[in-house]
């Protein structure tokens, strides 16, 4: 039976269609930009990964901080959609920014803010899926998301890599160039918000007495923590969470800023991480038609150990070719075993509670990459190789696929 998205879930997959616009361009476009103004300054290649790391690690530890108070804020009747477009302006308005400045630190800095406040808005936007759809939808619904998410941010990435591309062509500097492709994402990403701000109705929410809404909050994420006790299968599936997705969004963050360390061709690299696009469209469908015929639990287990290879793949990596051949293998496992986390982390928590538990989620995830970012710059630099480096990530995937099963073998309340 073919599977039909209603006009709210439609809506819904727009936010995934833009802002996977900006998630394209941090992991592409815009390492190169920050290579450039780090050659400026005379930064080597190996402290440029290095520092591109360290502010992506910067970045979760402040999601860290504001995800799980934001995400218990949102669960409050009326704040959902409010905290939603807060979050969506300053990360749009951060990435048009970015595109302006010259400065290798103030870029790092700006960066850091833009990728804060896009992380903040998916606390809330993943939050929002048990009021969007039913519990025997979300499967397919959060693999309709990844999936038009990965094709639809083409559309303004081909114009940004046309643009940086040809950029002497067109009678442009780089520098031009690149502020416009900066604004061209942010445009998209921001328009695409729009159907889902005008039509979301928060159904699932917490009631607090006029005046108390801030104190509520912080009551209510205390009492989530003292809720973990409990709900052993949600504490133990974070965990697990934490190891493999954070080794997963390392290696999308930070797949640009490898291959140029590596001394690989940028256009070759950019063109790749395009295949790797068009690769997870079907391949996040197909994962979607799967969850029908088999437990989200054991798909989510093939992706944790396609990733275990693929890092182990990255110790041997030194041509373009073989650039290729990881660039395919991500795009095929990489919107799977988002959505299937995604989708299998609503079944687990309550309803009403979504935005508290997207908080801590998000910090594992969204919030992108902690441990992985600061494992790989660490022995990157302590190596001198940055191949050992992205290959120490296969312990993250390891970890990940062994506390998973914990998880999954515990009851849920």
């Amino acid at each position: 039976m073919k599977f039909k998205l209603n006009s709210l879930e439609k809506k819904w997959i727009l936010y995934d269609v833009g802002n996977s616009a900006f998630t394209l361009l941090v992991s592409t476009i815009m390492p190169i930009y920050f290579n450039y103004l780090a050659d400026q300054a005379g930064i080597s290649e190996v402290n440029y990964l290095a520092y591109w790391g360290y502010a992506t690690s910067a970045a979760t530890i402040l999601v860290a901080v504001l995800g799980p108070i934001l995400g218990t804020a949102s669960d409050t009747k009326g704040r959902k959609k409010k905290i939603f477009l807060a979050s969506l302006l300053v990360g749009a308005l951060g990435c048009v920014f970015l595109g302006f400045t010259q400065s290798w630190l103030w870029f790092i800095l700006l960066f850091m803010i833009a990728k804060s406040a896009y992380s903040l808005s998916l606390v809330v936007y993943d939050s929002m899926l048990p009021d969007v759809t039913t519990e025997n939808r979300t499967d397919e619904v959060s693999a309709q998301g990844y999936a038009w998410g990965y094709i639809g941010s083409c559309i303004p990435f081909i114009l940004s890599l046309l643009l940086v591309l040809f950029y002497e062509n067109l009678g442009l500097t780089m520098q031009t160039a690149m502020g416009i492709a900066f604004v061209l994402v942010a445009l998209w990403w921001t328009a695409m918000s729009v159907p889902l701000l005008k039509s979301y109705t928060q159904k699932h929410y917490q009631t607090v007495s006029s005046g108390s809404n801030l104190s509520a909050s912080f009551r209510r994420l205390g009492g989530i923590f003292g809720e973990l006790k409990e709900r052993r299968k949600v504490l133990f599936f974070l965990i697990a969470f934490f190891f493999y997705i954070d080794g997963v969004y390392t290696i999308i963050d930070m797949a640009t800023a490898y291959g140029t360390a590596l001394g690989l061709d940028s256009t070759g690299l950019l063109l790749a991480l395009l295949v790797t696009q068009i690769v997870a469209f079907p391949a996040a469908l197909v994962f979607g038609r799967l969850s029908r015929k088999a437990q989200s639990s054991k798909l989510l287990m093939v992706c944790i150990g396609a990733y275990f290879l693929i890092a182990l793949y990255g110790v041997i990596l030194s041509e373009q070719y073989q650039f290729w051949i990881l660039a395919v293998a991500v795009g095929m496992f990489q919107g799977a075993i988002q959505s299937l986390s995604r989708s299998y982390f609503v079944k687990i928590i309550p309803a009403d509670k979504s935005g508290e538990y997207f908080g801590l989620y998000d910090i594992c995830g969204k919030g992108a990459s902690f441990a992985g970012t600061m494992l790989v710059s660490i022995i990157s630099q302590l190596s001198g190789s940055v191949n050992i480096g992205v290959g120490a990530l296969s312990i993250m995937f390891l970890a990940g696929m062994l506390l998973f099963l914990k998880a999954d073998r515990t009851a849920a309340l």
